[in-house]
């Protein structure tokens, strides 16, 4: 430890650690640790903190403690009608008490010594660090005041004051009420760090896991340009980049998601004539677009985030997942962290007992935006345009703003949901929502032209990352499970998904892994476009298909790129959730109505009478009005495999009529670099024509395992197309026929040593028929997510009494 000069009041960065959050509060403890544990590796700009014995000693100097009690324990801290003028007359007190005059003459020193090596006038960023805050058990973010660009020790001295006053402010004494703090108990240290040109770059906020899932297989990196006040007020919408932490440990370089956000406006130093304050910019288009750092800095903050977080895990003793702010230095590009907290909702959550919501009615949607939660709530629309409005919301009301600001807090708690036109995932709004529990949409552009006031609406987090307001009340359900009162079922229960939205909440249920990911929903939902269209833009007829397909492929090399890049990372997001456990996915299986639908697909779909038999699955892949498509699908899976090293994932192929088809498919694949056994890699075959079946000892000797789609293999048996109504009722799983079918399916691949599953309802939706299949040694059953839970206990007793199940 460096040794250097210092008074009562002052220490250096380098001087204090975690051991010394009861003197310098919790940020600026973090900073010291950082500083002196990890100096060599993480860039922290210089500073000191002033430590909470100058609050203390400028308190008793002034005998204010009697005052400040009488006016705390006077007041009804509940009632907004009082609280204002309780708090201002606080925060008064301490504003005009004289600070001890040797607390100003360190602070001048300490100041002085900055300009020393930094230049007169340096630019100070000046934080409130309180003595319980950010501990693992709790955050008090944005509860207290801190000023940036503070270019003079005058002005430096207002800041300390006005940090001392904010212990006092509203929002800051409702926390310590709502969290069992007492007031004397909590003391205040002020940190004063040099700041870096961050306005001139880009800063933001990392998460070490998930923000809504909680998974902690991820590092979750948010930015802005400017300064990062943009992102925690919510005035910007952010970009979002994700990292796979266990593939980077293991030297996979790769960015697993990009989501670019609008970034509207940024922060940045006023002019000395400004008085040294911050302004707000607009953002130019062409800065709007770009990513406002690049995926090395990406790569390189998410490293950083790996190792702050294991060096915090080891210093408490067990997992700690971390939330740091970031800031790049423009002038210079240096990367650096200006603040690291033990992030507390996720870290103090009970990871035994899921809670579960889903939706059990519908109804149209109003408004959508980014999901902050996984919770449904109703509620009638309350605008809140200023703080006075606060008065007006009632509990249980859905409030409705541009965005929040932190002293709206203590109110912001009677809200059902929450709402807001601006903001992402780390802004005040989605970071108080999360804390208590209610479920919030950010940057759901329009809210407050598109709801109206007293609407009564239901505000869905649960169907993804886009939240959803719905007008009106649509019913919904909510499971509550102790998972670790599951019994393991005598099979492998596997999940279905198609959203990858949807990943990383799914990946928290018991599961062996994926059964089935379809890569439709992320072909109809992110890509948007014919795979063709997107190779053959000249093919197009239309000049306004053609302009959109050029506005969606923007930034990407050609249309091929953004087709592969775009399936590339929806499989990857999937893979990621759920590593290292296997994540099957079965290649595209659009009928040809299905490829028409999408942008451009009209030019390269011929109609069909019964598409259900018609062009799909192997036939297409190697036909030559679809092979350069399917190439595409190989290129995004080498991607997911070789470059973003996750080697969990397992190729299956739909709808393979004959032999023939899959040595020609199997081809492709190998031209494409997919060669089945090379370096682990697995392809699967669906096993839902009755040819599977009939020759499964030869498929088997080209595939590594079957998937039992009992939907198509139903109406191949029995001759019923499945979309026929008036033949439903005919429609049996369950018929002699079929069954015999797959008994015969689950005895040939065994008899070559192949696994063998199934995908598909009828498990979920037909007791004896999941019996059954357990009972003839079927090696895993995949279901839809919201049957997993279900099944798996009705399993567990069928175990324990297998007559209970049987038909």
């Amino acid at each position: 430890m460096q040794q250097h000069h210092y008074v009562r009041y002052v220490r250096w960065f380098d001087e204090v650690g975690l051991d010394d959050l009861a003197l310098v509060g919790g940020k600026n403890a973090s900073l010291g640790e950082l500083v002196e544990a990890m100096g060599d590796t993480i860039k922290v700009p210089e500073g000191f903190a002033i430590t909470v014995d100058g609050y203390r000693d400028m308190v008793d100097m002034n005998g204010l403690w009697q005052r400040i009690m009488a006016v705390l324990d006077g007041t009804n801290w509940r009632d907004p009608k009082v609280t204002g003028a309780a708090s201002t007359k606080l925060r008064k007190m301490i504003n005009t008490a004289p600070l001890p005059q040797g607390l100003v003459t360190d602070i001048e020193i300490a100041y002085q010594r900055l300009e020393r090596k930094f230049g007169r006038g340096v630019a100070v960023a000046v934080r409130s660090s309180a003595t319980a805050e950010d501990s693992p058990g709790a955050s008090f973010a944005g509860v207290h005041e801190s000023f940036l660009n503070v270019r003079s020790a005058k002005a430096l001295m207002e800041a300390v004051r006005n940090c001392f006053a904010s212990l006092f402010s509203e929002r800051a004494i409702a926390y310590r009420i709502d969290n069992g703090f007492a007031h004397r108990a909590v003391a205040l240290s002020v940190g004063v760090q040099r700041m870096i040109r961050a306005d001139r770059a880009a800063s933001g906020v990392i998460f070490t896991l998930d923000t809504e899932s909680g998974s902690r297989d991820v590092v979750l990196i948010s930015g802005v340009w400017g300064l990062g006040e943009a992102i925690v007020q919510g005035i910007a919408d952010p970009d979002e980049f994700l990292v796979h932490k266990q593939t980077l440990k293991r030297g996979f370089e790769y960015v697993l998601r990009r989501r670019i956000g609008a970034k509207q406006v940024k922060l940045v130093y006023g002019s000395r004539a400004d008085a040294g304050h911050t302004k707000w910019q607009k953002v130019p288009k062409k800065l709007r677009v770009m990513q406002c750092v690049t995926d090395a800095e990406i790569l390189d903050l998410a490293r950083q985030a790996v190792q702050i977080e294991e060096h915090y895990s080891a210093y408490y003793g067990t997992p700690m997942p971390m939330d740091i702010e970031w800031a790049k230095d423009g002038p210079k590009g240096d990367l650096c962290i200006i603040q690291a907290r033990p992030e507390t909702v996720h870290a103090s959550a009970d990871k035994a007992m899921l809670k579960l919501y889903r939706l059990t009615g519908d109804g149209p949607v109003v408004v959508s935006g980014q999901a902050v939660g996984q919770g449904i709530s109703e509620g009638v629309v309350r605008f809140v345009a200023c703080k006075e409005d606060l008065a007006h919301l009632e509990e249980g009301d859905v409030l409705v703003a541009e965005t929040t600001a932190p002293d709206w807090e203590s109110a912001m708690k009677r809200a059902s949901a929450i709402v807001t036109e601006h903001g992402g995932r780390t802004c005040h709004a989605a970071i108080v929502a999360r804390e208590h529990g209610i479920p919030a949409i950010v940057g759901a552009t329009g809210a407050r032209k598109l709801l109206k006031p007293g609407q009564e609406v239901t505000v869905s987090c649960a169907e993804g990352e886009t939240g959803k307001v719905r007008d009106g009340h649509v019913s919904f359900a909510i499971d509550t499970v102790d998972v670790g009162h599951i019994r393991p079922a005598n099979v492998e229960i596997m999940v279905n998904i198609g959203n990858p939205d949807l990943a990383f909440r799914t990946s928290a249920l018991p599961v062996a892994g994926v059964g089935l990911a379809r890569i439709e929903f992320i072909i109809a939902n992110a890509i948007r476009a014919h795979p063709m269209a997107l190779l053959f833009p000249e093919r197009v007829k239309s000049a306004k298909v053609q302009r959109a397909l050029a506005s969606l492929t923007m930034g990407y090399s050609d249309g091929g790129d953004y087709f592969a890049s775009k399936l590339a990372e929806g499989m990857a997001v999937i893979a990621a959730a759920f590593y290292p456990r296997p994540v099957i996915v079965r290649t595209s299986d659009f009928k040809s109505n299905e490829y028409a639908s999408l942008l451009g697909g009209d030019d390269f779909e011929m109609a069909e009478a019964n598409p259900m038999l018609g062009f799909r699955g192997a036939a297409r892949y190697s036909h030559p009005a679809y092979q350069p498509a399917f190439e595409l699908e190989c290129a995004a899976i080498r991607q997911v495999i070789e470059d973003m090293g996750l080697t969990n994932l397992i190729v299956m192929i739909p709808f393979c009529r004959s032999l023939h088809e899959a040595n020609k498919v199997l081809g492709i694949m190998a031209r494409c670099g997919l060669n089945r056994g090379e370096n682990g890699l697995k392809v699967y075959v669906m096993c839902e024509i009755p040819s599977n079946v009939i020759l499964v000892d030869d498929f088997a000797k080209l595939f590594d395992g079957f998937s039992i789609g009992s939907n198509d293999l139903t109406q191949l048996t029995l001759g019923i197309d499945r979309d026929a109504e008036i033949l439903a009722s005919a429609f049996d799983e369950e018929d002699p026929a079929v069954l015999r079918l797959i008994e015969q399916a689950i005895a040939g691949a065994h008899r070559a040593g192949r696994h063998c599953g199934i995908c598909g309802q009828a498990p979920s939706d037909r007791p004896g028929f999941a019996g059954w299949l357990i009972e003839r040694k079927i090696d895993s059953i995949s279901l839809n997510p919201d049957s997993v839970l279900e099944v798996m206990q009705r399993l567990a007793n069928h175990d324990e009494n297998p007559n209970a199940l049987r038909r």
